[in-house]
């Protein structure tokens, strides 16, 4: 009983319930945190939460986007890359502080906040864009397993569905053997993306060039739209919740100075995450635009297409080899974090809870049931139209996440000392106002461009 209290123990002022279910109950306060010792043993404890949040910012939803910049323009979309990714990086240190001062995630902060109606809408478009999210990681596995081991996309698809199994398999070992699971699958991608630059000799000058903003950024109709769908696919909805409440997995201590502590680790963890992802996204580009914009392949924007190109255009058949295994892998990594989101979502904003084998079963259902109608009925075609739609529902539910983390965190009475600092206050309200304009613009060209 005494244990149980501990993990409702009521939050700082502002909110209305001041006790409830503690997020991710399974893994809630599991990892113990060291009071004393080095610094690097303290960073490691709070290490793991990042790179599983840094998976949504390489999955297969931002490839295409990538691809089709690399290979239309060249470096000069690396700029977009970086300033998406550092715009991440504070929304999710944000994300890590409220669960950290609040002992909420950002679903149970927003069902606190708002009124039950406006809640379960929030719910609703937060269950569409995980199931979008999963539906791009479904298609992403299915494809990569089509082109590397010439299975139908079909039965790849629907192979997808046992990888659940995984999830709940490292679950019961415990929450740092999915941590341990992901980073290596996103060493294994960073090394197969390492290899890839090697093979591919891009340009040394071009990249530092590419990573300064070029005005042309701007005048370019296409550059631009492929830039804010590059901006679309790189800051994930559902990162913010799922970091709100794994940065409760470690036991730190629930005082000012230990929350202060943990605030400040849990942001260099999500911050390095996210550098990993930055490098990418920028290879993905970086590849494309050595290997086929300089080659005259401008039009280069499927997946497949990337694929079979790779081998003959850099002399070896292990590029193509290496960019099927880094897909598969990614499509893999993303999966495990979508499903701890939908389980995070759920119990947060409806206070429902549901055994976690049952949740993950019907997210992955949700996403497998419209991919294998489409793939049926329009093969390979059909997926990629998909892949697209994906992201598009993505865009459309970026701001409904983004707006209540600023708006929770500048509140005093919700976060007391640690609320944002005036400048941080502006900072993140120009994030937010920039992916609102700049996805809304994406979906008017989408829908009637």
């Amino acid at each position: 009983m005494k244990e149980e209290a501990a993990l409702s123990t009521p939050p700082a002022g502002g909110w209305r319930h001041k006790d409830g279910m503690p997020s991710l109950p399974e893994a809630h306060r599991s990892l113990k945190v060291p009071h004393k010792g080095s610094l690097i043993r303290k960073f490691l404890a709070f290490a793991g939460p990042g790179y599983l949040v840094a998976v949504g910012y390489m999955d297969p939803g931002n490839w295409a986007t990538d691809l089709a910049g690399g290979s239309q323009f060249g470096y000069a979309l690396l700029s977009v890359i970086l300033l998406s990714n550092l715009m991440a990086m504070v929304l999710q240190a944000l994300s890590g502080k409220l669960g950290i001062v609040t002992g909420k995630d950002l679903a149970q902060a927003c069902r606190d906040h708002y009124s039950k109606p406006v809640a379960v809408g929030l719910w609703a478009l937060c269950e569409l864009a995980i199931a979008a999210c999963d539906l791009a990681e479904v298609i992403g596995a299915a494809i990569a397993l089509n082109l590397l081991f010439g299975l139908p996309l079909l039965y790849g698809v629907i192979l997808t569905a046992f990888d659940v199994l995984i999830i709940l398999f490292l679950q019961n070992k415990g929450f740092r053997y999915i941590e341990a699971f992901v980073i290596a699958l996103i060493v294994l991608i960073g090394a197969c993306f390492g290899i890839e630059l090697f093979l591919s000799h891009p340009s040394v000058a071009g990249i530092a060039k590419g990573f300064v903003p070029s005005a042309e950024i701007i005048s370019n109709p296409t550059m631009l739209y492929i830039g804010i769908g590059i901006l679309g696919a790189t800051v994930m909805p559902h990162n913010l919740y799922l970091h709100s409440s794994i940065v409760q997995t470690r036991d730190y201590e629930r005082t000012p100075s230990g929350k202060r502590q943990a605030i400040k680790y849990a942001t260099w963890d999500s911050s390095i995450a996210l550098f990993f992802a930055l490098f990418i996204n920028a290879a993905i580009l970086i590849i494309a635009a050595a290997a086929f914009h300089t080659t005259g392949h401008s039009e280069v924007a499927d997946i497949d297409e990337a694929y079979h190109l790779l081998a003959p255009l850099l002399g070896t058949a292990a590029a193509s080899v290496l960019f099927g295994v880094a897909l598969l892998a990614s499509g893999q990594n993303s999966t495990l974090t979508g499903t701890l989101a939908g389980q995070i979502v759920m119990e947060g904003f409806l206070n429902f809870r549901m055994k976690p084998w049952l949740r993950r079963l019907i997210t992955r259902l949700i996403a497998i049931i419209p991919a294998v109608i489409v793939t049926a009925l329009y093969g390979e075609k059909g997926t990629m139209d998909l892949l697209i739609l994906s992201q598009v529902i993505l865009s459309l539910q970026l701001s409904f996440a983004v707006v209540p983390l600023v708006k929770f965190t500048s509140d005093r009475t919700k976060m007391g000392e640690f609320a944002n600092k005036a400048w941080l206050k502006w900072l993140a309200w120009t994030i937010a106002a920039v992916i609102m304009v700049l996805n809304a613009y994406l979906l008017f060209r989408t829908f009637f461009g």
